[in-house]
């Protein structure tokens, strides 16, 4: 389990070991039972890359910060992972209606134990999947694209959190993958747009996702 405050590893303690922060009762508990998504699930591509759309032009100004910031930070090692989880934590903001502001685009970091792991195993799970054939490592990919919702809205471990977002994608493997394969070509767009585009459509790509998550799975209290 780690803390939901500052993202450290807490194991079983009662209170993070980092910065104090009081841990509920039962979490480690909490932590170990899985994830059980609804029934009927399917992928709504169109619909959620149009609302995504929408959210990120009401906003572009923002969105466009975070994604120059992202562009150029992307290649710093071990920091994809939390670089993810804020644009999610800020657009979790935005749809529940409270006041989002750009320094939410650095609290992915609070959870960089957890994001790092994730993205180290789905990047080696996709290597793989795309050595075999092209088509399971985009298939895995697709699996695991609410993970990092999934860590920063229910506050699970990394581990716990892939597992949950494969639950939710397994109910329409083809609906997601392509829902993944056409975000990935809504990007390529974007960067043939002298990459002035891929202001807009990486905060897209991110927005449509944590739209998808809201219907599916939905936010916290």
């Amino acid at each position: 389990m780690f803390c939901h405050r500052c993202g450290a590893q807490a194991g079983d303690a009662a209170y993070c070991p980092n910065c104090g922060q009081a841990l509920p009762s039962g979490s480690t508990a909490a932590a170990a039972a899985p994830w059980t998504p609804p029934l009927g699930i399917e992928a709504d591509s169109g619909r959620w890359l149009g609302e995504g759309w929408n959210l990120v032009m009401d906003d572009w100004g923002a969105y466009a910060v975070m994604a120059l910031v992202f562009i150029l930070l992307n290649g710093v090692p071990f920091i994809q992972g939390a670089l993810i989880a804020g644009f999610h934590i800020y657009t979790i903001k935005k749809l529940k209606g409270q006041n989002a502001e750009i320094n939410d685009f650095f609290q992915g970091f609070n959870f960089f134990i957890p994001t790092l792991v994730a993205s180290l195993l789905i990047g080696v799970f996709t290597f793989v999947g795309t050595l075999a054939c092209i088509i399971p490592g985009l298939v895995i990919a697709a699996m695991y694209k609410f993970t990092y919702l999934f860590i920063v809205d229910k506050k699970m471990d990394f581990w716990q959190a892939m597992q949950a977002s494969h639950a939710v994608v397994k109910n329409d493997y083809f609906g997601f993958t392509l829902f993944l394969i056409l975000a990935f070509l809504v990007n390529i767009v974007g960067a043939l747009c002298l990459f002035v585009g891929l202001l807009v459509t990486i905060p897209l790509t991110f927005a449509a996702i944590t739209i998808a998550y809201r219907e599916i799975v939905g936010f916290e209290p």
